[in-house]
This record gives C-alpha cells, structure tokens and sequence, in this order.
C-alpha cells in the first residue's frame, strides 16, 4: 500500500508547529538509523526527550486519532513516538535502506514491529529543491513530495530514500507502526471494503446490503485483527 492522506494538519495546526520548529535544536539523525541505514543516513533530528519534540508528537498523534482514512487504511495497534527531521546545507540526504523490523523505544522499552511507516511533510514543496522521497515499488520507484500537512503511508519493508535537497530545508514528521492486522493484503482488503461501504451508504443510506457488508467487514476483523 502507498496511500497519500491529504490535509492531516490544517493550516493553523502547521502555523503553532512551524514556530515551534523555529525553537528547535537538531542533532544528528543516525541516533535513531539501524546498522545499515545509519551507513547512508545524513540528516539532522531532534532528540526525542526535546520539549519541542514533545510538543510536535502530541500535536501529530491527536491529529492521526481523528483521521478516519489513516485509521482505516493502518488500523494501527501501536504507533512509534513520532520523530522529526530536517533535510538541508550539509546533512541534506539519506540513501536506499529498509525500516528495522522491530523498533523499542529506549524510554519504555516497548517493541513495535514496523508494519507500515509514514512521512507528514510539514513545510511546502516551494520551500526547497530536491527531497523527494523515492518508495522503491518495483516499477523504478514512486517519488513523493507533498504539500505540508499531507501524509504518505506506506509499508515498512519497502526500499526507500529521500533524495538530496540541494536548496532550502525540507522538514517532516516520520515514524512506524504496528497494525491490528499483520498481513497487507488483509489489510488492503478491509480498507477496500470500508470504502466501498462509506459509498455505498453515501449513495443509498443505511440499507440492508449496507448493514450485511458491515457484518462481514467487521467478523474479518474478527478473524485477522490481534489487539
């Protein structure tokens, strides 16, 4: 799956986190890179007990909890603490790599296994060249580069970088999560279906196709979720 959300943040959400991230001091981003990530990875991010970082990740996770098409696509059982990044000047790119398939946060010591990852742009396209984010999909691989406050989700065992910015700074809010459901097509499937029955209801209202596809959404849930 490869799922841009449009519009997570809204514009007076991303005015509060641009002046929040004007108070920001960054490190460097292989703090939180695996072993062979950290020997492609040049970026900076900030440290994850900074009270700016803080203040960003409770802004993002109340965000996401009222995003209906994020739930539905990921339906997510845990969610890494969001981190944030900066791409610009010298530390401006991070080569092809794969998400760690487990990721334990060093405070709680909780693991997360990495079903799906996300990107949030939070400033705009205009801002800077270069910086796109490439998804290896075996096709030569998708590049994306959103306008601020949209997301990209996408699954975590994928190839991917983010391309050299070569003007401005690019900054974003990236992390993993575990899903309800482990296997993607089951995944994709139930997101499928509760699309179909969101229309279907939008079309006709709550009639008895729309209650019966309802039942079988959710006895699947049944069957493949684990919470």
């Amino acid at each position: 799956m490869l799922l841009h959300i449009p519009n997570v943040l809204d514009a007076a959400t991303l005015a509060h986190c641009t002046a929040l991230l004007k108070q920001a001091d960054w490190t460097d981003g292989r703090v939180t890179a695996g072993t062979q990530a950290a020997t492609v990875k040049n970026n900076r991010q900030l440290p994850e007990t900074s009270p700016v970082a803080q203040q960003l990740r409770a802004i993002v996770l109340e965000a996401l909890s009222k995003n209906p098409t994020f739930f539905s696509a990921a339906l997510p059982k845990r969610i890494y603490p969001p981190l944030f990044n900066r791409y610009g000047d010298e530390a401006n790119a991070f080569g092809n790599h794969v998400d760690n398939a487990i990721r334990t946060h060093p405070a709680t010591a909780q693991h997360v296994r990495t079903d799906m990852s996300f990107t949030l742009f939070l400033n705009n396209p205009t801002d800077y060249d270069g910086g796109e984010l490439i998804i290896e999909d075996g096709l030569g691989g998708r590049a994306v580069k959103l306008p601020a406050g949209h997301l990209i989700l996408y699954a975590s065992y994928s190839v991917h970088r983010v391309e050299p910015v070569t003007h401005g700074v690019r900054l974003a809010c990236f992390t993993w999560l575990e899903s309800m459901v482990r296997e993607p097509q089951r995944r994709e499937l139930l997101h499928e279906m509760d699309l179909s029955i969101a229309a279907l209801r939008g079309e006709h209202g709550e009639t008895d196709t729309a209650v019966r596809l309802t039942s079988c959404y959710h006895n699947l849930m049944r069957m493949w979720a684990t919470v």
